[in-house]
């Protein structure tokens, strides 16, 4: 899904010019500083008080919120959408791929359709059934999509209740975990002889299918929620009966969707899983996405000297910036969780990228450097984390390396 980038140029630069003249830039290095913005929305002086503990330091920097706040592509996003609803997008070559598990199950060959010219319509009556839940769940997570600063406060209804009901905790007051393991895929795991500890709490969540049999004397044998990205499933879509449990059939999987095409995926294999698949609430997934991109310009405001903005956004590429599962899984463990031990996180110039691939280098639309801020302040001072409600109490956090 390449698109180009001079559109996240423009709306960057303009938004930097006009919080310029109305916000009274005052120029640090090449970057800028301006207002503080407090927990509760206020600018005031830089001392505060919050939750009874004197804070003299700023928390945000309003112009970091506002340029976090950005969503690059949005306009792009719906036109996608919209053209999905329609059925468009299947004649274009690119998408064609998203479809053949659609195809064949309903034992068509589409290659064969289209190089005699017949057009494959989704809305034919052939299609019914999977087009109207296609388009009924996409409508509903395109219509929900959106900034809410309290949705952190909604994880257990949204998450954990599908899950519990599956787990035969139907009807029983839902409460959180005791305690989550998230274990990232970092390459520090390797030697870290963690698999005991890991599987001591009572829930574990893994990521994007990582191996587990060669290493659970470092990563654990016990898996609760596996946490992947539709990058994911849309891989498992291709194997028989969408098969994507490598930790068991009766493991719950949760996901975030990448790309809207990818409810395709979801609409089929959702109905050959035994257990819940369940789809992360857009509202979260947009919280996620301003958390990180705050991170990461933060990160470049404070070491970057006389650099622009456009700088910034070639080095993580462009519109494809994006938050990385573990990040999304560690968020999520914090809404279900009353207390969250984060193992894998982290690397060293001798650990590989993931511990179970032959992976060395990082994914440039990510910026892991930030997230580990980020987990830093989790662990540290929760109370400087910026866009979520101060209703939502963090629970502790501890980083085990």
């Amino acid at each position: 899904m390449k698109r180009s980038v001079r559109p996240f140029f423009s709306a960057l630069l303009l938004l930097a010019v006009a919080v310029a003249l109305s916000c009274r830039f005052a120029v640090r290095g090449g970057f800028g500083s301006i207002s503080t913005y407090y927990s509760d929305g206020d600018v005031e002086n830089e001392n505060h008080f919050l939750n009874g503990t004197t804070i003299d330091f700023p928390l945000f920097n309003s112009t970091l919120l506002k340029l976090a706040a950005i969503e690059v592509g949005e306009h792009q996003l719906k036109q996608e959408i919209d053209q999905l609803l329609k059925g468009s997008l299947v004649r274009q070559s690119q998408y064609r791929v998203h479809f053949a598990t659609w195809f064949r199950i309903r034992n068509i060959d589409l290659r064969a359709r289209l190089s005699r010219g017949i057009p494959v319509n989704l809305r034919n009556p052939e299609f019914n059934g999977f087009w109207a839940r296609f388009r009924r769940t996409l409508n509903d997570w395109a219509r929900k999509r959106g900034f809410e600063n309290d949705i952190m406060l909604e994880l257990i209804d949204l998450l954990k209740v599908p899950i519990d009901r599956h787990t035969g905790l139907e009807g029983r007051p839902s409460s959180k975990y005791s305690s989550c393991a998230v274990v990232g895929n970092s390459g520090i795991l390797l030697n870290s002889e963690h698999g005991r500890l890991i599987d001591s709490h009572e829930a574990v969540i893994r990521l994007n299918n990582a191996a587990i049999g060669p290493y659970q004397r470092n990563v654990g044998s016990k898996t609760s929620i596996s946490f992947v990205n539709s990058n994911i499933l849309h891989l498992c879509s291709r194997r028989t009966g969408c098969f994507c449990h490598p930790y068991g059939a009766n493991v719950p999987i949760v996901m975030y969707i990448c790309q809207p095409m990818h409810f395709l995926d979801y609409t089929v294999c959702n109905s050959s899983h035994k257990s819940p698949l369940l789809i992360t609430d857009p509202r979260f997934d947009v919280l996620c996405s301003r958390l990180v991109k705050y991170y990461s310009l933060k990160r470049f405001a404070d070491w970057a000297v006389n650099k622009s903005l456009e700088q910034w956004t070639a080095s993580h590429d462009g519109y494809l910036f994006h938050y990385s599962s573990g990040m999304q899984a560690v968020m999520l463990a914090l809404g279900i969780c009353d207390r969250v031990s984060l193992f894998g996180f982290g690397k060293s110039m001798e650990a590989k990228h993931h511990y179970h691939t032959r992976q060395k280098a990082e994914l440039s639309l990510h910026d892991y450097e930030a997230e580990y801020d980020l987990y830093r302040d989790l662990v540290e001072r929760p109370q400087v984390i910026p866009f979520i409600s101060s209703k939502f109490e963090f629970p502790p956090v501890e980083i085990h390396h």
